[in-house]
């Protein structure tokens, strides 16, 4: 953080106006009494540097400037806590992370655990308690990081902290509960779910962290290759039918599915999604949340949404016969549905739709495209290191029909990826369109050995594409065998 003066958090947000050294920071609202008093605090020795930014800029300069990341959790320093959140519970005020009350120790390390997960990009942060005390660790790329480990933290203080800022009942420990806590960063909105699990030494609490804010990558970034953008663009025009997206959860199947919501987004197409949870806001699209306690599920959520004239409907996942019965019959009726399913492959979703009891001729009636994907660590471009091919290595490569590569390469390390050799994560994906020939092949009661011959080539697998990754360099072998594992 810049040295100089500082106006208080929750002024500068409010008046959009930010000291940043001897630089003046205005947004697009900015009040007088923020100029003034920004320049009452600079002193009138010399006019400040002026920067101008329009909202975005602004709140990304606010998160900035307030933040401090080098907080060391394990060593229990008290230190100054730069945020807080907010009680949750109906009616109650959303507090931003960057605000500054000075709370209770137990309440600053609670915040400060939950700041961290988020501005380290976490999906899930684990809260277990044990016999030698607490441990926290968060999931990001995909695996668990642990961020403290101490016998000194009052550990059922925490558990309740957490459970009364989510809304849950901190006198029943003995049955899991779910809520949610609703809280900012600086401008972005984040949606956090919790889920309590009674256990030996105590409740044991995990957070899954949702970024409702930030947006959709491009396709491109998500890892789609150009024809398999033009696949999706010609699968989200078409009139009717069901599209799905199979994978493991934490896969990305949703910001697949929502992906193609924005390329079937036209001012004439009504669009209407039902999910658990909404986890980006899309403008234009309405967007409902299930709720099972009070009796909204998918299937009733999707049967509403039939009334309210849709063109082009979202559910977020099919699992239950009644859903996906309601899903084929919606297909049938002229409506275009996109949902996720759980199977282990593209073709896999066809046997998991006869599983929920889908006729073999409603299945070849109303599917249109299905898309398997996994998410693979992105090897860092820093510390990459080449490795020759081994002939183990290029027998696999033969065997899946690829030619084997003259290099592979393994992670590392360095301190621009923290060690761990990976740098982000890319997608694989497997995509097959339902044409005539599959059609008829699915009415007539193919297995799934038969369907994948018929459907997909060389290459178009998900151990073909994730092979071709590792080939140029994008990922380890090891890594792409870890995840699709080495499927003939």
């Amino acid at each position: 953080m810049a040295d100089g003066p500082r106006l208080p958090f929750a002024f500068a947000r409010d008046q959009q106006v930010l000291l940043e050294g001897s630089r003046m920071i205005i947004g697009p609202a900015a009040s007088v009494l923020g100029l003034r008093e920004a320049q009452r605090r600079l002193g009138a020795e010399r006019p400040p540097e002026l920067l101008r930014l329009d909202q975005a800029g602004f709140e990304a300069a606010l998160a900035r400037v307030y933040d401090s990341r080098d907080e060391e959790l394990t060593a229990g320093a008290a230190g100054e806590l730069l945020f807080d959140l907010e009680e949750s519970g109906a009616g109650a005020r959303q507090r931003d992370l960057l605000d500054d009350p000075g709370d209770a120790p137990v309440i600053q390390l609670v915040n400060r655990l939950l700041r961290r997960a988020v501005l380290s990009g976490a999906s899930d942060l684990h809260v277990e308690p044990h016999e030698g005390g607490l441990r926290v660790r968060m999931r990001i790329d995909g695996f668990l990081q642990e961020v403290m480990n101490r016998a000194d933290v009052p550990v059922r203080r925490i558990v309740s902290r957490l459970k009364v800022m989510a809304g849950l009942d901190i006198a029943e420990t003995r049955l899991p509960q779910d809520g949610r806590i609703a809280l900012s960063l600086g401008g972005r909105m984040i949606d956090t779910r919790v889920s309590s699990l009674p256990g030996h030494y105590g409740e044991r609490i995990v957070l899954r962290i949702l970024d409702r804010s930030a947006g959709l990558m491009p396709l491109a970034d998500l890892g789609f290759s150009t024809a398999q953008q033009t696949l999706l663009e010609r699968l989200s025009a078409l009139p009717n039918g069901i599209i799905l997206a199979t994978g493991p959860t934490g896969a990305g199947k949703t910001t697949t599915l929502y992906s193609l919501l924005q390329l079937a987004e036209r001012n004439e197409r009504n669009i209407v999604t039902v999910e658990d949870p909404i986890e980006y806001d899309l403008p234009g699209i309405s967007q409902s949340q299930i709720n099972a306690e009070i009796g909204m599920t998918f299937a009733v959520g999707l049967r509403a949404t039939l009334r309210q004239d849709p063109d082009v409907i979202l559910v977020g996942e099919i699992r239950d016969p009644e859903t996906a019965s309601v899903a084929a019959q919606a297909a049938l009726t002229g409506h275009l549905v996109f949902s996720s399913l759980h199977a282990n492959s593209a073709i896999g979703a066809v046997v998991r739709l006869r599983d929920l009891g889908i006729d073999n001729f409603l299945i070849a009636a109303t599917l249109r495209g299905m898309i398997a994907q996994r998410l693979l660590r992105k090897l860092c471009p820093d510390c990459r290191r080449p490795q020759p091919v081994s002939a183990e290595q290029a027998a696999l490569f033969q065997r899946h029909d690829l030619p084997p590569p003259d290099t592979l390469y393994a992670p590392g390390g360095c301190e621009s990826c923290g060690g761990s050799g990976h740098a982000g994560r890319l997608g694989i994906f497997e995509m097959v369109e339902v044409g005539e020939r599959l059609r008829a092949a699915v009415d007539g009661g193919a297995t799934e050995t038969e369907l994948t011959q018929m459907a997909l080539g060389a290459g178009e697998t998900l151990i073909g594409q994730g092979l071709a990754a590792a080939a140029a360099g994008r990922t380890s072998l090891t890594e792409t065998l870890r995840v699709v594992g080495d499927v003939a």
